[in-house]
């Protein structure tokens, strides 16, 4: 019912129903919210929280029958961005939703930092970690990173890109350049598991 009503938002959704497919897909996937109850199959949605919560900085919302006071303030104090009780209104959850979203996105924009416990990029200090190692990036892979980043999820065409970037600075002659440019790039943050750019060919690329 949750993904279904979320689907017909536009929200592109997946769905685990215990915590071992749930951390087979946080481990494979980049994701931007969290929805999880506390009661599952094979473990426990606080221990759950903890545990992604380690290696990311997602937002968790908790979905829960547990609604005792003290079920609550843990699940605020392990890091959840809010607890919903069960019986809950599918309209007041659908209005959370893009508020933590829009919350999560302003603090990102503010630290300049992106960080999905895979790949980390300080674009303030012009650094990137992969799994906590040091990776060398370009100046001009920088620039491209962050126009990526800035329209994740939109496709952004070789000419808007290259125009983009020559506005700030980065002399890009043809798509065939940035296209060497990128490749570059993938190889140094991309594993079969993360995937984070994406060719449409013949007209652009999207930060997935």
């Amino acid at each position: 019912m949750i993904c279904t009503a979320l689907q017909k938002e536009n929200y592109r959704v997946s769905h685990a129903y215990t915590c071992k497919d749930g951390q087979s897909l946080a481990a494979g996937h980049t994701f931007d919210l969290v929805i999880l109850d506390v009661n599952l199959p094979d473990g426990d949605g606080f221990e759950f929280c903890r545990w992604i919560k380690a290696r990311s900085d997602v937002p968790v919302l908790f979905l829960s029958a547990r609604d005792l006071e003290e079920d609550v303030l843990n699940g605020y104090e392990i890091g959840a961005d809010d607890y919903v009780t069960k019986p809950f209104s599918m309209k007041i959850l659908l209005k959370k939703i893009p508020v933590i979203l829009s919350r999560e996105s302003r603090e990102t924009k503010k630290s300049n930092i992106y960080d999905d416990g895979f790949l980390k990029i300080d674009f303030e200090s012009g650094t990137a970690r992969i799994e906590g190692n040091t990776c060398t990036v370009t100046p001009t892979e920088y620039h491209i990173l962050k126009k990526l980043m800035d329209h994740k999820g939109q496709l952004l065409t070789y000419s808007v890109l290259l125009d983009s970037l020559w506005k700030d600075g980065v002399e890009l002659m043809d798509k065939h350049v940035l296209a060497v440019h990128i490749n570059r790039l993938r190889k140094k943050i991309e594993t079969e598991e993360h995937r984070y750019i994406s060719n449409v060919y013949g007209m652009g690329y999207v930060w997935k």
